[in-house]
């Protein structure tokens, strides 16, 4: 079995469609493998997700845009969605 990288533990969390933020990722990342992100490189694999090689690599729509962005009520942080279709 391959070793899954930190874009393959990213978008298998967000394939669900649902709201994500970096603190999420991270706490389900480390739940699911035991390894520690931090936020600027769990950043980093969201806007890989927005690549072509990542969208080929998880069959997503080569055009649109796939990963919508949107500020947390009352705070300074943001979610995240992965829209597949």
């Amino acid at each position: 079995m391959s070793k899954l990288t930190l874009d393959d533990c990213v978008f298998l969390c967000m394939r669900n469609g649902k709201w994500w933020t970096f603190w999420d990722l991270q706490k389900t990342i480390k739940e699911k493998t035991g390894k520690f992100y931090g936020e600027p490189t769990i950043s980093a694999s969201i806007r890989n997700l927005r690549k072509d090689y990542a969208r080929r690599k998880y069959s997503l729509p080569m055009h649109d845009e796939i990963v919508l962005k949107k500020r947390i009520d009352n705070s300074n942080g943001y979610k995240y969605k992965l829209i597949k279709e």
